[in-house]
């Protein structure tokens, strides 16, 4: 009986002194940002990876199951997970994660987002009302969604709310000596002029003071004809771009057709966590982009 007590406080002795919390991100940079702040005490699972269109994610069985079981919801907002997720976490049957509870987070919504239309109008593609969701790609953006997530972590998880301020507190101090240096070694970027698939880099282009002459889409989700890719490139002869960009989940034909012809680099950034083999954490995402752009300059 004695060894069975023993053993009994053991097995209780060796088990986490609280249940992690239960985060659903929906897309990759922000399901990073949460580990980066939660450590050991949140387990993330990402909705999404980066060779996927966020915009165009199926409601599946599997992310009703992980939405029953959440506790936070990251989402990115700015209408880029609208045609899925609020099918997932309506039928989820998880009161505490709906919006404007404290189990919802959005990024977007602390951030001034570029691009809001003066009118919507879908005859002009996928545009969306509250302005360009792709908030990520300014490393300043993730700095202020970092004090909204941490401070949403500590509210839900009051008993690691010195953990989470702790690891807020590491991050930005890593964070801001981070983007010091990637302004320094990016400023050969400044007013270089590119031409995008899609407007998926306008804050990357407005943070290092790149000129987006076009994007290759007619319409944002509408690929490009080969009479639309025609016209675009006698508008490159005109106004030259020095490199044709794209994200690691469209298609490359366009951009490579376009680069082709125009003599310059289709160059494919990772644009999200994941992108590429050097993109495994948000510092490898900016530091392998920059890379590929200086990279895309020489």
């Amino acid at each position: 009986m004695r060894r069975l007590l023993i053993l009994f406080w053991l097995g209780l002795a060796a088990l986490p002194a609280a249940a992690a919390v239960e985060v659903l991100a929906t897309v990759p940079e922000w399901g990073a940002l949460a580990r980066e702040l939660g450590g050991d005490r949140v387990r993330v699972f990402t909705a999404t990876t980066a060779l996927q269109d966020p915009h165009r994610i199926d409601a599946r069985p599997s992310l009703l199951a992980r939405a029953r079981l959440a506790r936070l919801v990251v989402a990115n907002g700015a209408e880029l997970e609208t045609g899925w997720l609020p099918v997932v976490l309506r039928e989820s049957g998880n009161a505490s994660i709906q919006p404007g509870r404290d189990g919802y987070f959005e990024a977007a919504a602390l951030v001034q987002r570029l691009d809001v239309p003066h009118r919507v109008d879908r005859a002009q593609g996928d545009v969306h009302a509250a302005g360009n969701p792709h908030v990520h790609l300014d490393p300043r953006n993730v700095l202020k969604v970092a004090g909204g997530l941490g401070e949403r972590l500590a509210r839900i998880d009051p008993d690691n709310a010195a953990f989470y301020q702790a690891r807020l507190a590491a991050f930005t101090s890593r964070w801001q000596a981070a983007m010091a240096r990637w302004e320094k070694a990016a400023a050969p970027l400044r007013g270089v002029p590119v031409v995008v698939h899609h407007q998926s880099f306008a804050y990357l282009s407005r943070w290092l003071g790149m000129e987006e002459l076009g994007a290759l889409e007619p319409k944002p989700g509408v690929e490009p004809s080969s009479g639309q890719l025609a016209a675009l490139l006698q508008r490159q002869r005109e106004r030259p771009a020095r490199m044709v960009l794209r994200t690691a989940y469209q298609q490359a034909a366009a951009s490579e057709w376009f680069a082709g012809r125009a003599g310059i680099p289709a160059v494919l950034l990772p644009f999200t966590v994941g992108g590429s083999s050097a993109a495994g954490d948000l510092f490898g995402l900016f530091d392998d982009s920059i890379e590929r752009l200086l990279q895309a300059l020489r």
